[in-house]
């Protein structure tokens, strides 16, 4: 009983890696906090307003070991079994949602007051992550997905982890954002002048349409931040 089991299991993995769209496990959103991405000298702000709340970077792809799906690529990585949409085709479908939603939720900390440079951005993420998403050939639904997350799962908003100079042990924000989502989320640091700075709140959910249920992302640190004992900084907004 067991060994027939476990082929089925196997098999049924077989045929999740070689069907088109079959070769992913989860999906993770990524939010940015702006004022720790634009403090650090290696990111041009551009001398622009600097937001003063999370905002969308991607939805991304993952492996089940965590790694990122790469970008579709018609000869290399053929990740749907439809043409999906092309970058250069997907602003006419996001009419409906520049104003208020793309330009409010996931603009281009680079300027984000500027349509173009925003614009830009959208097609970089569709390029790099939608387009082996489940929504390959619906942009609109792509981003849709995205927002809907956003706006439902808000990291950190009344959980007393408030924005100071003063560093808060990593494993404090880890808890906060579980006790408020649910799930362990993935936090990833930048360092600036040596002081780790919390720059994006991840958070992953299971490959559905839409992605749900939110789940422990397998990772609980990246880029600069390594463990529970990190000292990190919730950069002011300035």
């Amino acid at each position: 009983m067991h060994s027939h089991l476990l082929v089925a299991a196997v098999l049924a993995t077989v045929n999740l890696v070689v069907s088109g769209q079959g070769n992913f496990a989860f999906y993770k959103l990524s939010l940015q906090w702006p004022p720790s991405v634009c403090n650090d000298p290696r990111f041009d702000c551009g001398g622009s307003t600097i937001l003063s709340s999370f905002t969308i970077h991607g939805l991304w792809p993952q492996f089940y070991d965590d790694s990122p799906v790469p970008p579709y690529d018609p000869i290399n990585n053929r990740c749907t079994d439809v043409i999906p949409t092309n970058p250069d085709d997907i602003l006419y479908s996001l009419q409906s949602l520049q104003e208020p939603y793309l330009t409010g939720f996931w603009p281009n900390l680079r300027n984000p007051q500027s349509l173009s440079t925003n614009q830009w951005f959208w097609k970089l993420e569709w390029q790099r992550h939608g387009m082996c998403s489940d929504y390959s050939n619906d942009p609109y639904q792509y981003f849709v997905a995205a927002i809907n997350l956003f706006v439902n799962y808000e990291p950190l908003y009344g959980t007393g982890i408030e924005p100071r100079e003063d560093p808060y042990p990593a494993y404090t924000i880890s808890e906060a954002i579980r006790g408020k989502v649910g799930a362990y989320p993935e936090i990833a640091c930048n360092q600036v002048d040596g002081i780790l700075q919390l720059k994006e709140v991840r958070l992953c959910f299971l490959r559905e349409t839409p992605p749900s249920p939110i789940i422990d992302c397998p990772k609980r640190y990246s880029i600069r931040c390594k463990s529970d004992d990190d000292l990190v900084r919730f950069t002011p907004p300035y």
